[in-house]
């Protein structure tokens, strides 16, 4: 299996420590914006794409209107599995799909939504053709993506001690992928290309990212996502002396104790 084909591996132990570990430490606060950005165009039909393990799909079923419809997928059954595990506070339908060839009607929804998803699509323009298809006219498609990795301060601490740890091959998931796509140019090119006449309003968005303790960041990252994969594929018995070396470097930049750093992402909105 390739580098880029393990980048959207999240399989194993991966599900459940991401949703434990990753999503309190990151995606959180994101996904409280995406869903009150929605919630306040009060859509009827909504779909949620790579929702992963269903942090937005959860706001989104307490802020979303009562009578509303969603639909929530993702491309791996395990973190639809975790999602489901979870639950939402009322029901929602979740199904296994790709995101570049969606098994709904035209016109379907009236809102998509992705967090932090659109930088694993191999193909972005036919991942948004994709979602403007399913869009009735006036339809919004809403997502984020995770800014360049030096505003992102644990990712880039983190990346930054694994280059040292193996220096012939450093791992570079985190910087490649979900901190690959952030270009606003490359971004809205790509809305455009999908077919989207209008051009994207995109917003950077800071927050904070907060930890008890170093090693609550380091398990998010070497164990909760992909960065695994490519650790134990350097060597299989190094993963908790990669864990230990991150914890280390985030203790030595931000304390031994609670820790905290900025994170950084753009919200991006276009109509149909």
């Amino acid at each position: 299996m390739s580098t880029h084909e393990t980048d959207k591996l999240f399989a194993g132990s991966i599900p459940a420590l991401y949703d434990s570990q990753l999503v309190p430490l990151i995606f959180e606060p994101y996904a409280v914006d995406l869903s009150r950005r929605l919630a306040e165009r009060s859509p009827s039909r909504v779909l949620e794409i790579a929702a992963g393990t269903g942090v937005v799909t959860r706001r989104l079923a307490l802020d979303l209107p009562a009578g509303a419809t969603i639909v929530a997928t993702d491309l791996n059954p395990a973190m639809i599995e975790q999602a489901r595990t979870v639950g939402t506070a009322r029901p929602v339908e979740w199904r296994q799909a790709d995101a570049m060839q969606l098994p709904f009607a035209e016109g379907a929804f009236d809102a998509v939504v992705c967090q932090f998803g659109a930088m694993f699509f191999p193909d972005k323009a036919q991942a948004f053709a994709e979602a403007r298809r399913v869009l009735a006219p006036g339809g919004v498609l809403l997502f984020n993506v995770w800014d360049r990795i030096e505003e992102n301060e644990f990712a880039d601490v983190v990346t930054t001690a694994l280059a040292a740890m193996f220096p012939q091959d450093p791992p570079r998931f985190l910087a490649r992928t979900p901190h690959g796509y952030h270009d606003p140019r490359a971004i809205a090119a790509d809305v455009g290309r999908g077919g989207f006449s209008a051009v994207p309003a995109i917003r950077t968005l800071a927050a904070r990212s907060r930890a008890a303790t170093p090693e609550i960041v380091a398990i998010a990252y070497c164990q909760g996502t992909p960065l695994r994969n490519e650790i134990e594929a350097r060597d299989g018995s190094m993963l908790a002396a990669a864990t230990r070396t991150s914890a280390a470097a985030i203790a030595a930049r931000f304390g031994s104790g609670a820790v905290d750093g900025k994170i950084q992402a753009q919200i991006v909105s276009v109509e149909r």
